[in-house]
């Protein structure tokens, strides 16, 4: 599943290339990518001739700003003209793909948008777990959307720090490994990220969560952080399906420490890298630089 520098990259891919994008047409081709009230009857209705403002993102969810008429780079999202957000999220496959020309749709496409030029937006998502949703301008996204409404801080945010993650992990008992999963606890990490900043911070991932002293705590606030800010640099990590919208894959995974790399010495030490399954995800660790 693309995780918070993957979606980052392609918020950053979004925002370049729908600058004065208005959408003139849109099909949807698997009802279940549409997740707002009303489906794709009204996700079309209402989506149809909007221009797309700024992107934002909000741990692994995209949200677009929509207005009415053009110019809408130059619009606030509390503008007059403002008609809601467009709301996206990836899951474990889905990804946008930018087409200046007609090309024939692939059978993956879930939802394709066309502006006045014919230039196509496209949204292709293989395993079809992906959701967009169209949240009216009254409406708060967390109204309607759980994972919005119960997400953690951002982990480039000032609520992320050590005294707010010392305080969250207090007497649990389940591994930290599958604490960074949760994202009621910190937004966008996932299974990759959690491995390499437990190894960046030197902590075994099945260490339990409230066990982790203050200094080992203030090391993993900034390991995730560095970690993060490294593989956004990179374009975020592809190991499978993950690409931009210029169809570029990411680069971080040639880099990584652990992830994905069970079986294989070290880069720091030379011992063999571990790996097992926690909370139903691959686990990777090195058993000499973590304790």
């Amino acid at each position: 599943m693309p995780e918070l520098p993957e979606v980052e990259t392609v918020r950053r891919g979004l925002a370049d290339r729908l600058k004065g994008f208005q959408i003139n047409e849109l099909k949807v081709f698997r009802e279940r990518a549409i997740a707002s009230p009303g489906g794709s009857k009204v996700f079309i209705k209402m989506m149809r001739g909007l221009s797309v403002g700024s992107w934002e993102r909000r741990g692994k969810y995209l949200i677009g700003n929509l207005y009415k008429g053009k110019n809408s780079q130059e619009q606030s999202p509390r503008s007059k003209n403002s008609f809601g957000l467009w709301v996206v999220h990836l899951r474990m496959t889905g990804q946008f793909q930018w087409h200046a020309k007609k090309t024939i749709t692939c059978p993956y496409t879930r939802v394709s948008f066309w502006n006045q030029k014919g230039e196509e937006l496209r949204f292709v998502d293989t395993r079809s777990f992906g959701q967009m949703w169209w949240v009216p301008p009254e409406i708060a996204p967390e109204d309607i959307i759980n994972g919005l409404r119960t997400m953690g801080p951002e982990p480039f945010s000032n609520a992320f720090n050590t005294s707010y993650l010392k305080k969250a992990l207090k007497g649990k008992k389940r591994p930290i490994k599958n604490a960074l999963l949760d994202q009621t606890l910190v937004a966008g990490a996932g299974n990759i990220y959690a491995d390499e900043s437990l190894f960046r911070a030197g902590i075994l991932p099945q260490t339990p969560s409230g066990h982790l002293k203050e200094e080992a705590i203030k090391k993993l606030c900034s390991s995730l952080k560095e970690v993060l800010e490294i593989s956004i640099g990179e374009g975020g990590t592809t190991f499978s399906d993950f690409r931009d919208l210029s169809g570029a894959s990411g680069k971080y995974g040639g880099q990584a420490w652990v992830y994905k790399r069970s079986g294989q010495p070290c880069r720091k030490c030379g011992a063999t890298i571990r790996k097992n399954k926690m909370a139903g995800r691959g686990t990777h660790w090195c058993p000499s630089c973590q304790k």
